[in-house]
């Protein structure tokens, strides 16, 4: 903990009343000189030109879903459409006063989002900007798409560019922005600032705080929005995103000399009243004004204000206040915009839990007809001219969707490119050409210098184990690669629980307080969706990120920005998106239920993560600089059991340089002919123990392989030793249920069938709670299961009397009871 900050008891326990600053509710007033001046006539124009373009986007949306045509052509759109009909003004304001520095994370209906983004930068880049753009991307496939829609200007071309990149992904056509991977709701596009859409319902806001991390840190122009819904607000993530955002050490603790100050965050929650067929204003949720939830994250309330967003110029005006703040290092910014979606949550959605007579006033109030309106009414357009645009938008939609509907004109992406594009597979030496920001070097770092001292094998020229405090740890292993990639990638950062002062959860960042700034290294809230989620946005930004779960029950704290979020978006964006992530997960023991899981089977099953699991110092340091050189989410397991050990296979021990572990290489710990025993984690050594054993006292000779890698796993090494043995058992600390050791003996069943002498046996942790430390032998794998398994399943050992039942009627049994 920081030790500048002293926590004054006579302060904290001072009797006083909060006074609550005041919090500004729908202030905007019109005043149409000062608009004129401030946007002209042309803006004035434009900004009801992509409203009306928003509103036909999606009412040939709803026409398709609806009829299976729409303005003579037929199409069947199998995927969803949640439509934002109503909502065109809160998301045209929104980027009136935004560059393409200005990034966007759009919400669950986020049609009108990226359409209002990718419009409004058309309007700020200029012709050779524009032509380079489109020529650059995806190769020109979306540039000769809308090439052959009619234009009679580069922006008249880059307007069909954007309504057939966004058509074209959520009909899942090669030539849309994400080559239909991403769809619907997850559409958008870099070039312009169109961050990642989400389908998880706030899914953006602790991503958006990562990518404005990333520009605070890394000084990069521009501010970060954070689009979600206001039922978002029941949402943990969005809440652990704002305590992030919100944490005084970017003003107390950062370099005032460097990046100093908030990340330029704003989370804007568009207020439709409605969470699908929930209401949030009067049943679901309690705040009554979204805006006064500010008030509870800092001070200034997050400079919270209620904007009506029916009038875009309201928005427009309140962006651009709100933008200087985030600028001067003075946010984060809450906007509570208010608007209506007068369409359902999807087309089949009947508005059932709505009233008649709520959506035909919302409707009579309908943003377009107002401002429409009000541009009439001050002589900016008149009512043919209106009309007359309307038929313009209207035609040219219909081109892009004659286009975009085509299977001939509008191919889709093959099987073989899904799968190129699952990882980037890419080894990166820094993501910035530059000097990394750093307080010490290793030449005057205290532990760089101790380790220097250290044994760095396990065992002396006797044989005899070397001391703890004279060996090179495991530890010690993982603090080198993270040091050495710091000193080299100047946008590495790390963040967590006690990452900082403390010296890291298990001593494995000591040292790296005194060697790497505030802003590089620092402790998060303890909120593990959003210390995941926010190293999503700040890879997906451009930086490396390192986040790290104290425990790998905490996984499910952050499962959806594991699961959904690290794992997909580099495919979901075909390829244009990297994610250089690692997620370090600390697997335990002796903390009972809640503190001592092995959830390395989880993470087996998502598509989109790689998987590591080292178990040596060697391997630690070698798989952690491989894993810190990628592009690629990781998530890297290591055991408790572990951080004490020294290197006991690599003779020369571990080196002081810089080396990287093959990808997806099992390793062999010790050569065998009468039998392969595979292991994941710490089992490894209890499987060596089992080794001794079995070669003593039953003169069988074990195979041990150490798989270390789950995702991507080379095969080869383990099909290869059941080819000489004919057996094999696999053991791992996971619960035997569901455990990945049940797929790898999937896998070498089919692939080894012929050299089976028989099946493969499983050797997991019970499936049981954890329990105390004082009876976990009664559940993590021990060496005397591992035989027990072999005698009961494999080969009857000669004189063994089995010390626990691994038989198959026990295997029934447990099954029976769900144990």
């Amino acid at each position: 903990m920081p030790k500048s900050i002293f926590v004054d008891p006579s302060e904290v326990r001072k009797p006083q009343i909060l006074k609550i600053k005041d919090i500004p509710v729908n202030q905007y007033t019109s005043d149409f000189a000062k608009e004129l001046k401030t946007y002209g006539k042309e803006g004035l124009t434009r900004i009801l030109y992509d409203m009306i373009t928003i509103r036909e986007f999606e009412n040939m949306m709803n026409t398709f879903k609806i009829q299976g045509a729409w303005n003579g052509i037929e199409y069947n759109h199998k995927g969803p459409a949640h439509l934002s009909m109503g909502q065109e003004a809160a998301a045209v304001g929104q980027c009136v006063n935004l560059g393409i520095d200005d990034l966007i994370f759009g919400s669950h209906r986020s049609h009108g989002e990226i359409l209002a983004k990718c419009l409004s930068a058309v309007e700020k880049l200029d012709e050779k900007q524009l032509e380079t753009i489109m020529k650059e991307f995806l190769g020109g496939d979306t540039l000769r798409m809308a090439e052959k829609v009619t234009h009679s200007s580069v922006k008249d071309l880059a307007e069909n560019f954007v309504l057939y990149g966004a058509l074209g992904e959520i009909f899942a056509r090669n030539a849309g922005f994400n080559r239909g991977l991403g769809g619907s709701m997850h559409a958008y596009f870099l070039p312009f600032g169109s961050m990642p859409n989400n389908a998880i319902v706030g899914g953006s806001a602790d991503i958006a705080t990562g990518a404005a991390l990333f520009k605070r840190i890394n000084s990069k122009n521009g501010i970060v929005i954070s689009n979600v819904g206001d039922a978002a607000l029941g949402c943990g993530p969005v809440w652990e995103a704002m305590c992030l955002a919100s944490m005084d050490q970017y003003k107390t603790l950062w370099p005032k000399d460097g990046p100093h100050g908030a990340p330029p965050i704003l989370f804007n929650f568009f207020n439709n009243f409605y969470g699908m067929g929930g209401q949030t204003n009067g049943e679901t949720m309690g705040y009554q004004i979204l805006a006064r939830v500010g008030a509870g994250l800092n001070p200034d309330n997050l400079h919270s204000e209620r904007v009506d967003g029916y009038n875009p110029l309201a928005v427009a005006d309140a962006i651009s206040r709100k933008k200087k703040i985030l600028l001067e290092g003075n946010g984060p910014v809450l906007m509570d915009t208010i608007t209506y979606r007068i369409s359902g949550h999807s087309p089949s959605d009947a508005s059932s839990y709505r009233t008649k007579e709520e959506i035909e006033a919302w409707q009579k109030a309908d943003a377009i007809a107002e401002y429409s309106q009000y541009l009439v009414k001050n002589k900016v357009l008149s009512d043919s001219e209106i009309e007359t645009m309307r038929a313009s938008i209207n035609k040219k939609l219909t081109d892009v969707a004659k286009l975009a509907t085509n299977d001939a004109e509008s191919p889709r992406a093959t099987m073989a490119f899904i799968e190129s594009v699952m990882f980037s597979n890419k080894k990166v030496e820094k993501m910035e050409d530059r000097k990394p920001d750093l307080l010490e070097t290793g030449e005057t770092n205290v532990r760089v210098k101790a380790l220097k001292d250290k044994i760095r094998y396990a065992f002396d020229a006797e044989g005899k184990p070397v001391s703890k405090n004279k060996m090179f740890q495991y530890r010690d292993a993982l603090f080198e690669a993270m040091f050495h990639r710091y000193t080299i990638d100047p946008t590495m950062a790390a963040w967590g629980e006690e990452n900082r002062d403390w010296g890291g959860a298990f001593a494995v960042y000591r040292g790296l307080t005194e060697a790497i700034p505030y802003h590089r290294l620092f402790n998060s809230p303890i909120s593990e969706g959003a210390i995941v989620g926010s190293g999503v946005g700040y890879a997906m930004a451009g930086g490396r990120a390192v986040v790290e779960l104290m425990y790998c029950d905490f996984m499910g704290r952050a499962g959806d920005e594991i699961f959904n979020q690290a794992s997909k978006w580099q495919s979901m964006s075909a390829g244009l998106l990297k994610m250089p992530l690692t997620i370090r997960v600390s697997v335990g023991n002796k903390y009972g239920a809640q503190h001592s899981q092995d959830w390395s089977a989880i993470t087996a099953h998502i598509p989109g993560l790689k998987v590591m699991f080292p178990t040596t110092p060697y391997d630690a340091k070698g798989m952690l600089n491989l894993a810190l050189r990628g592009t690629d989410p990781v998530v890297f397991f290591e055991s408790q059991l572990l951080y004490d050990k020294g290197e006991q296979f690599e003779k020369a021990g571990v080196p002081e340089g810089y080396y990287e572990i093959p990808e997806g290489e099992p390793a062999i710990r010790k050569t065998g002919k009468d039998i392969t025993i595979a292991t994941i984690g710490a089992t490894l050594y209890k499987a060596l123990d089992a080794a001794k054993i079995l070669e003593t006292k039953y003169g069988l000779d074990a195979e041990i392989i150490d798989i270390r890698f789950i995702n991507p796993l080379n095969y080869e090494k383990i099909i290869e030793s059941v080819k000489k043995t004919g057996r094999l058992l696999l053991a791992s600390d996971a619960v035997e249920r569901g455990s990945f050791l049940h797929t790898i003996a999937s896998n070498v069943t089919q692939l080894a069938f012929d050299y089976l002498d028989a099946p493969p046996a499983i050797v997991g942790s019970r499936n049981w709670i954890t329990p105390a430390p004082e009876c976990e032998e009664y559940f993590f794998p021990q060496a005397e299961w591992i035989i027990d398994a072999i005698h009961e399943k494999i080969l009857p050992l000669k004189g063994h009397s089995p010390a626990t039942v691994q038989t198959n009627l026990e295997t029934l049994r447990k099954n029976r009871l769900g144990v």
